[in-house]
């Protein structure tokens, strides 16, 4: 892993496909999400991609109120 890399993993997923791309954030979910055969095909065609983005943003930037909100209890 490069110092780059490690610095970009700080702030979000990041993914390097086999063929050399590195994704991040929005990209890299579904990168992973495709490879485990959910079909999200269209979500990557603009503008789709764009609020994949965006939600993975919002829920990144607020990773804490979605963690008690989803894994509180009875």
């Amino acid at each position: 892993m490069t110092p780059a890399l490690h610095e970009a993993c700080r702030h979000a997923v990041q993914v390097v496909a086999g063929d050399g791309r590195t994704l991040r954030a929005g990209r890299a979910g579904l990168f992973i999400l495709e490879r485990l055969g959910f079909p999200v095909g269209p979500l990557w065609w603009p503008p789709l991609v764009w609020f994949v983005e965006i939600g993975y943003r919002v829920i990144a930037n607020n990773r804490n109120a979605f963690s008690r909100w989803l894994f509180a209890g009875p």
